[in-house]
């Protein structure tokens, strides 16, 4: 099975969203693995190969934040979940700083400490009740020590999120929004920091909403409280963090985006896990995580965002995915690349390759009805580098001026662009490939 089309496309859009803006795209550098390069190698790789800016590690590794000294790579690093009790005492939080941060900030860009990770979902009472004042202890240490550049967060996942179908309507649990949740917003708010979320679409996914999950074309979940549509279940899940920390008066705080992924293997009855999938997932996250579209709720901004993972790792315990979340293998050749690797970004995107060996087009199903086809073009031209204007009154495919004809083009438009590819032209099962050019008049199909 071929990736280049989709792959060489996605590559293209990426390189272009980030030569308009800086935006931080980084990764999770995880280590549970007997078969890693030495992290002066891999700090080399990502600094001379890569586009990536930010690392996020899981622990206090010395080897790799002296890696990493004198680059422009911002390094998170992380207090183990079972360390936080401890460090909630001022003594002790002191004392962290002093031997994890002091010895290697003057010359490694430390931009963030990590409190743990998704403490909230260990169900584990004593971090949870000692989180918010380890993050205090941690910051005032910090301030203390003369450090007014590192940020103190803390990584959820979305189950600290209830009614979150609708985004609008999503609140933080009852339980964690007062106890937890409050004084913590307001943490982040006094110092300046973010709250750090994973989404993960993937963990949600099942055939009927794969189009949703992977930002392929689809009907898109309606929000009847703000009459939004959403077409990709990451921008739900956005907006649902956001409506979730606006509810209780905190939409001002940041939010950072600590880890998304897609494996890219996994064992036969996981057959959501594909090269394929990976690269449609993150190929288009990275583009609509730069390109400063925002989402519905939080229009016209970029989210600093950190790719899980860096590397396939082969100690992992579970099922065969858990071992293929990275965009590299250990040897530094890459699994796929959305745009990632730096001699990949000026390549053109190819002309769209033939299905089959001849040219090939996109239609609407006879079967598919107006509504399917209204919600086709409403998706298509929502698209960023989409051009709807062929349709439009005045435009050489205006006429005939009905919803099937309109959609025929947007739709096979779509599915050109995005390489010719099969799936581009599902559309929710309403659409189908065809060899006959459906050009008619002056509106020319691609």
């Amino acid at each position: 099975m071929t990736t280049a089309p989709l792959y060489l496309l996605l590559v293209s859009a990426v390189a272009i969203y980030l030569s308009t803006g800086a935006s931080a795209i980084g990764v999770n550098y995880g280590t549970i693995a007997n078969n890693l390069p030495r992290p002066s190698q891999v700090a080399q790789f990502i600094t001379t190969q890569t586009i990536i800016d930010s690392v996020k590690i899981f622990d206090v590794i010395p080897d790799i934040i002296h890696a990493f000294a004198n680059t422009n790579v911002t390094v998170t690093i992380t207090v183990g979940n079972g360390d936080i009790p401890a460090l909630a005492d001022a003594r002790a939080a002191a004392q962290w700083v002093a031997a994890n941060v002091q010895p290697y900030y003057q010359e490694t860009k430390i931009n963030r400490i990590s409190v743990g990770n998704e403490i909230l979902a260990t169900g584990n009472r004593l971090w949870i009740s000692k989180l918010v004042p380890c993050m205090w202890a941690l910051h005032n240490a910090l301030v203390q020590a003369g450090i007014r550049d590192v940020q103190v967060s803390t990584p959820h996942t979305l189950g600290i999120i209830s009614n979150s179908v609708q985004p609008s309507q999503a609140r933080i649990r009852k339980g964690y929004d007062k106890v937890i949740f409050e004084p913590m917003l307001k943490f982040l708010r006094q110092t300046k920091s973010p709250l750090m979320v994973n989404p993960y679409p993937y963990f949600s996914y099942a055939p009927s909403i794969a189009d949703y999950a992977l930002f392929r074309p689809n009907r898109g979940v309606h929000d009847s409280h703000t009459n939004i549509t959403y077409y990709n279940m990451f921008d739900a899940m956005m907006d649902a963090v956001y409506s979730a920390v606006k509810a209780m008066g905190y939409a001002d705080v940041d939010i950072v985006v600590a880890e998304t992924g897609w494996p890219s293997a996994g064992d036969p009855n996981q057959p959501a896990c594909t090269v394929d999938n990976a690269i449609s997932f993150n190929g288009n996250l990275l583009k609509a995580v730069t390109s400063g579209k925002g989402t519905p709720l939080m229009p016209n901004r970029k989210f600093e965002t950190y790719i899980f993972s860096l590397f396939n790792e082969n100690l992992k315990p579970g099922q065969s995915n858990e071992r293929n979340w990275g965009l590299f293998r250990p040897d530094f050749s890459a699994v796929y690349d959305v745009g990632i690797l730096k001699n990949k970004q000026s390549r053109p995107a190819p002309r769209p390759a033939p299905v089959a060996g001849q040219k090939s087009w996109c239609v609407p199903k006879a079967s598919a009805s107006d509504q399917a086809l209204q919600a086709n073009i409403n998706y298509v031209c929502s698209q960023k580098g989409m051009d709807c204007r062929p349709i439009q009154a005045g435009g050489p495919c205006f006429g005939p001026n009905n919803v099937r004809s309109h959609a025929s083009f947007v739709m096979n438009s779509f599915y050109r662009l995005n390489g010719a590819r099969p799936f581009n032209c599902d559309f929710a099962g309403t659409g189908v490939v065809a060899n006959s050019d459906p050009s008619h008049g002056s509106c020319k199909y691609m």
